[in-house]
């Protein structure tokens, strides 16, 4: 099947060509006919599977006829609003419509905070026929009076079930209510989770369901692999994989902003070209990193899930989840970010002792039973470590002290050699034998010390004045 035969305009066609595309995927060839027969559509497929493209394109088709150049913001109102949870996702989705759409006189803005809000503001107000958007945004904008949606016809929501972990969902009725009752409604995303079901109950018109894998399943392009690493070695072992793969474009995975900082940091420190991304970082610093990992000049990201979804990097061959995700839906998205477009990748995952439970909810969400394996090359390089430390152990071992012996009593008027052996008072707990350590001399100090302060004892009470008292 080719892109000509699901009956799509020239124009878009001609810009499909132009990127590179000939056949449709088959999320693509099942969900276009659909989406352009006007029906709602619940769509699931492993990322990477081409789900942008399969509403991207037909929503252009449909929007086609409302194309013109005309300068009145009155002949482009917003016709269609696509919602995603993630600033990087909205911006991945915006590219996606401008690219698809360059030959249509149709206009797009992208919507998402972390940037000045006063650009966004001026170009929907020139008028945009297609609208992408992170929810609160899009309300800061309804609540600015600088968006209408009162003639959308289409809505996409784009990575449903991660809006709803984000605590997007009131939001998302909120805006649902500035919409028309009647209008088209997609949803795409990779994973399916039970709430999406009930939300779809309540917006949605007899939707349908097209999945052209099994639900929740990861991609069959990306090999993964899981390796025992306790969270002590667990930034050596990275950096161990990293050299033993020549991996030279890699995303590392973590759960918490403070730990893909503190990571970036060590890497950096290891010699590593590395760079981190986070929900603090602000937006055009995750801008221009994202940037610079795509053209090649940065060679390790290490990013929380807030790029998990939406992010596109052309034949990214490797991922490595340095620490594994609460949600066991997040795993499948993180893989998803290699093996794109058909392309092979492998997915690499840091298992620690404490992660039992979610790899466990890992293998039932997937279906796989991922077994965990030894670090490639880690037990060569364990016994060359060993043998550049045995001779400093040995050495260390050597300067302990020797084993207590009994104590010999000096002989009375005895020689030097006669006292050497010294017993000392308690030192924390135990005693130590300080012969080989002070010598003769500082023993009998110590010894003249002893027999003095024994003899001061002696001294009779009525020698003393009345005011003080012998202490035993």
């Amino acid at each position: 099947m080719s892109f000509d035969s699901l009956g799509l305009h020239a124009e878009i066609l001609r810009a499909v060509l132009d990127s590179g595309y000939t056949e449709p995927t088959p999320v693509q060839a099942r969900a276009i006919p659909v989406v352009l027969a006007g029906r709602d559509v619940m769509g699931g497929a492993q990322t990477g599977t081409g789900k942008t493209a399969a509403f991207t394109l037909p929503m252009l088709h449909k929007l086609q006829p409302y194309a013109n150049t005309s300068a009145s913001p009155a002949r482009h109102p917003v016709r269609a609003l696509i919602l995603t949870p993630t600033r990087e996702l909205c911006d991945q989705v915006f590219a996606s419509v401008t690219t698809y759409g360059k030959y249509l006189p149709l206009r797009a803005t992208a919507v998402f905070g972390g940037v000045d809000m006063k650009p966004q503001t001026e170009s929907l107000r020139r008028g945009s026929e297609i609208v992408v958007a992170t929810p609160g945004r899009l309300l800061d904008h309804v609540q600015a009076k600088s968006i209408d949606l009162s003639q959308v016809e289409i809505l996409v929501l784009d990575e449903a079930d991660r809006m709803l972990d984000m605590g997007f969902i009131l939001d998302i009725r909120r805006i649902l209510s500035l919409l028309p009752a009647h209008r088209q409604t997609l949803l795409f995303s990779a994973t399916f989770a039970p709430e999406i079901k009930k939300l779809s109950e309540d917006f949605m018109r007899n939707p349908e369901l097209i999945e052209v894998a099994r639900r929740n399943a990861t991609n069959e392009s990306v090999t993964q692999y899981l390796h025992a690493a306790e969270p002590a070695v667990k930034r050596r072992v990275l950096a161990h994989l990293i050299r033993h793969h020549d991996m030279q474009q890699v995303i590392v995975f973590t759960r918490t902003k403070l730990m893909a900082e503190r990571l970036s940091r060590e890497l950096k420190r290891d010699g590593f070209n590395c760079e981190a991304i986070h929900g603090d970082r602000t937006q055009q610093s995750r801008l221009e990193t994202l940037a610079a990992f795509k053209d090649g000049s940065l060679r390790v990201l290490v990013a929380t899930d807030v790029a998990a979804r939406g992010l596109d990097v052309t034949e990214l061959p490797f991922v490595v989840n340095f620490e594994l995700p609460t949600n066991a839906e997040d795993y499948v998205h993180r893989i998803g970010r290699t093996g794109r477009a058909g392309a092979t990748g492998i997915a690499i995952s840091l298992v620690g002792a404490d992660e039992d439970k979610s790899l466990c909810q890992i293998r039932k969400l997937t279906g796989k039973a991922l077994e965990v394996t030894a670090v490639p090359g880690e037990p060569a390089q364990r016994e060359n470590r060993e043998s550049r430390e045995r001779p400093v152990r040995e050495y260390r071992e050597s300067r302990e002290p020797r084993a207590e012996r009994e104590p010999r009593t000096p002989r009375e008027g005895g020689r030097r050699s006669d006292i050497h052996q010294v017993e000392t008072p308690l030192v924390e707990g135990r005693r130590t034998n300080h012969s080989a350590a002070l010598g003769g001399r500082v023993a009998g100090a110590i010894t003249h010390f002893h027999r003095a302060r024994d003899v001061a004892r002696e001294l009779p009470a009525l020698l003393l004045p009345p005011r003080y008292t012998v202490s035993k």
